[in-house]
C-alpha cells in the first residue's frame, strides 16, 4: 500500500543525507466545544477555564499530579542516542479517554531545557505523519531550533501508537517485503483480488498486535493525550510547533480547547475540509506540482517530462527492473523512490540520478530511495512509521470509497496527475479496507472560536499538504484566530527551509509574541 507521508522537509531531507528511514500520511475530532470547570494544571487560582469534549472527563489527580522522572535517553532506532542536552520521560495517559479513571497506557517523552534567563515555558512539537516519532526526530529539529530553546523547553513525544508508546507493528519484515510485489494500481481481476487481499489482512494484522488499543489511537485522542501533557508540564497554557499532519492534530486540540491555546505555529498545513477523496486530490495535485517544479529546474518540458516518466513507470509496470541487490523494482517502488526526493529542493538532485539509471535499465537507485521511504534497512528490517500511520488515519477517517467508486474516479485523477493519480485514486479505496474499526469523522473538526492567534505557515511548493490548505484551515478556524503566512518556495514545509523571512517570522511570533500582518508574503 502507498500513502503519501506528511513530514516535515528537514526530516525528509536528511533521510536523504544520512539514509535514514521515512514513512506514510492521514488526515480528529469529537463533538462541540464545551466549558469544563476545574483548577488549573499546577493548582494555580484564576487560569482560564478549558474547553473539553462533552463525553470526555477530566483526568483524574492520579495523571494530573503525576511526576515525570526525566532520565538520560537511550539510543533510538536508526539514530545515535540523543545528546546530554537530551531527557526522556514516560507520561501515563488514559488508554480510553471516555474513562479516564481506567487503565493506562504509557507514552514516550523528550525535552531539553531552555538555555536562557527569560523562559516561556514548554514549546511542544509533533512532526506530522502520523506516525512519526517525536523521540527519534527532536534532537535533530532541536538543532534548527536553537533560538527557540533560549526561552523554551523544547518538547516531543511519540503519540500513542507510535514508536515508544504502545508503538504498533502489522505484520512482520518478511511479509512486508512480500507485499512490495502487490500491485498498488492493478490491472486486472486477479491484481485487483490481491490488493485488497493484502490490504484485509493488513488490517487483521493491525487488530491482533494492538487489541484494544486499535479503537484509542484517534488525532483526538492523541489532542487530549496533548493537554494532559501541558498539565502535568505545569504550563498554563499549549505552545505548540506543529508540522504536516501535526497541523491537523493543533487545529484538533484548539478546537477542543480553545482557551488554553497559547502561541501556536501549524507549518504545512493539511486541509481541514478534505475528506478521504479530497486529502487523495490534493496530494496528486500536490507532487504534480512539485515533479513540475523539479523539471523545469533541470531545462525540462514539464508537460513532456511527466510523460516521459508516466511512460517509464508504465514499462516499469510490465517488466520490474533489475537492481544491484538481486531484489527487482517495481511499479509500485520505482514511485515510491520518485516521491521521496521531491519532499525537498535538496533531493533533486538526487531525483535526477536514479531517473537516468532506470531509463537505462537499473532500477538500483530508485529502489534505495524508496528504501529510505519505506524505512528498510540493507539487513531487510522495516521501520512501522506506516503501520501506526495506517492506525491512526484509519480510526480518523470515517468514509470508506467502495471499488466502483473508486474505479469512478480514477480517470479524474489520472487527468490530475499522468504520474501519481492512479496511486492515489486506488489508496483511497485500497487504505482502509475491512479495517476492524469503524472510522470517526469525514473531517476534522478544528473551529476554534475564542482561542488566540494561531500562525499557519503554507509553502507554495508544498507537495504532501499544498499550499491552499493554510487558508482553507484559517477559515476554519474562525475569524481572528488563524493567520496566514505564505513562502514561495520548494520542499514539504517552510521552518527551516531556507528562507530568512520566514524563520524571523516565525521567531518573532514564538519569542515575542508579535502577530505578523494575515496574508504576508516571503519570497
Amino acid at each position: 500500500m502507498l500513502r503519501v507521508l506528511r513530514w516535515t522537509a528537514g526530516v525528509a531531507a536528511a533521510l536523504l543525507v544520512a539514509g535514514c528511514g521515512g514513512g506514510g500520511s492521514g488526515g480528529g475530532s469529537g463533538g462541540g466545544p464545551d466549558e469544563a470547570k476545574g483548577t488549573s494544571p499546577a493548582g494555580r487560582p484564576g487560569e482560564a477555564s478549558a474547553t473539553a469534549v462533552p463525553s470526555a472527563a477530566d483526568p483524574p489527580s492520579s495523571l494530573t499530579s503525576q511526576r515525570l522522572q526525566w532520565r538520560r535517553c537511550g539510543a533510538a532506532e536508526d539514530s545515535a542516542a540523543p545528546g546530554d542536552e537530551w531527557r526522556c520521560a514516560t507520561l501515563k495517559a488514559p488508554l480510553d479517554w471516555s474513562k479516564p479513571g481506567g487503565a493506562t497506557i504509557g507514552l514516550a517523552l523528550i525535552r531539553a531545557r531552555a538555555t536562557g534567563d527569560h523562559r516561556i515555558g514548554s514549546l511542544v512539537f509533533n512532526f506530522g505523519g502520523p506516525g512519526g516519532s517525536g523521540v527519534s526526530t527532536m534532537p535533530y529539529y532541536g538543532a534548527l531550533a536553537s533560538e527557540l530553546r533560549e526561552r523554551y523547553d523544547l518538547v516531543s513525544f511519540d503519540p500513542r501508537g507510535v514508536g515508544a508508546s504502545e508503538g504498533v507493528r502489522c505484520r512482520g519484515d518478511r511479509d512486508t517485503e512480500a507485499a512490495e510485489a502487490v500491485d498498488a494500481t492493478p490491472d486486472d481481476p486477479a491484481e485487483e483480488k490481491a490488493y485488497f487481499q493484502d490490504a484485509a489482512d493488513f488490517g487483521k494484522g493491525c487488530e491482533r498486535a494492538a487489541g484494544r488499543l486499535l479503537a484509542h489511537l484517534s488525532t483526538t485522542d492523541t489532542a487530549r493525550d496533548m493537554d494532559l501533557l501541558r498539565h502535568v508540564l505545569g504550563d498554563r497554557t499549549m505552545h505548540y510547533f506543529g508540522i504536516s499532519y501535526g497541523t491537523e492534530l493543533g487545529g484538533v486540540y484548539a478546537h477542543l480547547f480553545p482557551r488554553r491555546v497559547g502561541r501556536m505555529i501549524l507549518d504545512a498545513v493539511v486541509d481541514p475540509t478534505a475528506d478521504t477523496v479530497g486529502h487523495a486530490k490534493n496530494q496528486a495535485r500536490g507532487f504534480q506540482r512539485a515533479l513540475e517544479d523539479y523539471l523545469r529546474s533541470t531545462g525540462q518540458d514539464p508537460e513532456r517530462g511527466t510523460r516521459r516518466i508516466a511512460a517509464l513507470l508504465k514499462s516499469i509496470d510490465a517488466r520490474p527492473l533489475p537492481t544491484a541487490s538481486g531484489r527487482k523494482l517495481t511499479q509500485t517502488l520505482a514511485l515510491t523512490g520518485i516521491i521521496l526526493p521531491l519532499y525537498s529542493e535538496a533531493g533533486w538532485p538526487r531525483l535526477t540520478e536514479a531517473l537516468k539509471s532506470a531509463g537505462q535499465g537499473d532500477g538500483s537507485r530508485l529502489l534505495a530511495l524508496a528504501d529510505q521511504y519505506n524505512e528498510r534497512k540493507s539487513s531487510g528490517r522495516y521501520g512501522t512509521r506506516s503501520h501506526a500511520q495506517r492506525a491512526i488515519s484509519c480510526l480518523d477517517d470515517k468514509q470508506r470509497p467502495t471499488l466502483a467508486r473508486t474505479k469512478r474516479l480514477l480517470p479524474e485523477f489520472e487527468r490530475i496527475s499522468p504520474v501519481f493519480g492512479d496511486y492515489l485514486g486506488w489508496d483511497t479505496a485500497g487504505w482502509c479496507h475491512d479495517w476492524p474499526v469503524a472510522g470517526q469523522y469525514d473531517t476534522p473538526r478544528v473551529s476554534a472560536p475564542g482561542a488566540a492567534p494561531i500562525l499557519l505557515v503554507g509553502n507554495t511548493g508544498d507537495p504532501a499538504t499544498p499550499y491552499e490548505g493554510a487558508r482553507r484551515m484559517a477559515d476554519e478556524l474562525g475569524e481572528g484566530v488563524g493567520v496566514e503566512l505564505t513562502w514561495k518556495g520548494e520542499g514539504h514545509g517552510a521552518y527551516g527551509n531556507g528562507s530568512d523571512c520566514v524563520d524571523s517570522t516565525v521567531n518573532a511570533y514564538l519569542l515575542d509574541g508579535t502577530v505578523p500582518r494575515d496574508g504576508k508574503v516571503c519570497s
